[in-house]
């Protein structure tokens, strides 16, 4: 009899962990509390996957010889909890598709930085010729693409909650960009055990993997100190020359490891310190992949970030617009608050994630002269800034907010959406923040051109 996995949420990465069982020969059971999509229900039908939307049977899910759990599913989900406490073991997509790749795997976390280095990585080692497929949080669910084929190497982004899943997971390379504070309601709002799951992506690594690390991140650090990697381990620094890792000094990215070069930052496609980081991880991690100096330098010289990430626009009167709608916490708004210079008109706001908005008040007093509040609730961000920032409106019209930050620029500024703030309270999502930024810039350009 075939033994039976049951997968928990038909997003695209539980589509995939089903479509993925299914060919290996698993019995299979989608279970959905909410409704899955028409086009994920036609591919549940067509590989003949039973599945249910709107509730959990428990018997169906308790009689399972193992649950792989959407990311977004709390271990405090009753059904979880009662899976766990039965002795069923409860993994993440990624920790069941590492089963049937032989490729050699780049994992990468943290909480600000990922996604950029992510791209970065996958697109250095595509440029250098490599089969290599991206999965994880961007992208293609990796479970869904085995389907189809493995390859030779995979560039993963990885969450915390993908992370919590994993078991056996062992990549050859894994990168920790940094740690702050986020996320911490699925970790009882402490900041320890938060630290402890991102480490935890090292635990399974050996002396032949490599760990690439912030070594300017007292909360890596601390991490570290408490779960010791047996990886070898590099540091990137922006604070100080590193032994063996990498080195930004303002001008320069110093590798020193197997291999020891320099590139000018100059030839690197990306603005901003944090960028400068995210790029000495992509680069380590490439020189472990075996690529060139060379080939990595011209890489770096074409790469496009991800949407939402820093994006620039367009440019209207001499005044450029640029979409960071990704920039959902302080930490990777501070990010984009000092990339730009000191004549930013900034569009913040949206669902406060309880921040701490004093770590930003250095930059806005240097950077800003204008801050726009796009939200339904504004009262906390303009409390912070009031009298640190000249001029402050509120609106929940991003037309409006664009065409203000028009009129508040002068020429040579950056009207910057960067929001520090989660985007339920007016938007879909993110991404649905940042395409009605990016339509409302667009539309504003037309008719200027018209007038």
């Amino acid at each position: 009899m075939s033994k039976k996995i049951v997968i928990l949420g038909a997003g695209e990465s539980g589509l995939g962990a089903a479509l993925l069982a299914k060919q290996q020969g698993y019995a299979v059971w989608v279970s959905d509390m909410g409704n899955i999509s028409e086009s994920r229900k036609v591919q549940l039908h067509a590989a003949n996957i039973p599945f249910e939307e709107g509730k959990h049977t428990e018997a169906e899910i308790l009689s399972a010889d193992e649950i792989i759990k959407s990311p977004g599913i709390p271990n405090k989900a009753p059904i979880v909890k009662l899976a766990l406490e039965k002795g069923i073991p409860v993994i993440d997509e990624l920790e069941f598709a590492a089963r049937y790749s032989k490729g050699k795997v780049i994992a990468i976390t943290g909480t600000n930085g990922k996604t950029t280095t992510t791209l970065l990585t996958y697109h250095l080692l595509q440029k250098a010729g490599y089969d290599v497929g991206l999965a994880g949080n961007v992208g293609q669910s990796w479970a869904g693409q085995l389907v189809d084929g493995d390859k030779a190497w995979w560039v993963l982004e990885v969450s915390s909650f993908q992370i919590d899943g994993f078991l056996s997971f062992k990549p050859n390379v894994a990168i920790l960009t940094n740690i702050t504070a986020d996320h911490l309601d699925r970790y009882d709002y402490q900041l320890d055990k938060y630290i402890a799951s991102k480490v935890s992506l090292f635990k399974n690594m050996d002396a032949d993997d490599l760990a690439i690390v912030n070594g300017d991140d007292l909360n890596v650090h601390n991490g570290l100190l408490k779960a010791p990697v047996k990886a070898q381990l590099a540091k990137f620094s922006i604070e100080q020359a590193q032994a063996f890792g990498a080195y930004y000094d303002g001008e320069v990215i110093a590798i020193q490891g197997d291999q020891h070069f320099n590139i000018d930052i100059l030839n690197i496609n990306l603005n901003g310190k944090h960028n400068m980081q995210n790029a000495m991880c992509a680069i380590l991690a490439a020189t472990a992949a075996g690529i060139k100096p060379d080939t990595i330098k011209k890489a770096l010289a074409d790469f496009q970030n991800a949407p939402h990430r820093m994006e620039w626009v367009a440019e209207i009167n001499q005044v450029a617009f640029v979409n960071d709608s990704k920039g959902t916490n302080v930490d990777a708004t501070i990010y984009a608050l000092e990339s730009f210079g000191n004549k930013l008109v900034w569009i913040a706001g949206g669902v406060d994630k309880g921040n701490d908005y004093t770590v930003l008040y250095p930059l806005v007093e240097e950077n800003v002269k204008a801050l726009i509040c796009l939200g339904t609730d504004n009262e906390k961000l303009k409390a912070a800034f009031a009298g640190r920032i000249q001029t402050i409106r509120e609106t929940e019209d991003i037309a409006q907010a664009v065409a203000w930050g028009l009129e508040l620029g002068e020429r040579g500024s950056v009207v910057l959406l960067s929001p520090a703030c989660a985007s339920f309270d007016l938007f879909k999502n993110y991404e649905d923040r940042g395409e009605q930024f990016k339509a409302a810039v667009i539309a504003l350009t037309k008719e200027k051109v018209k007038s």
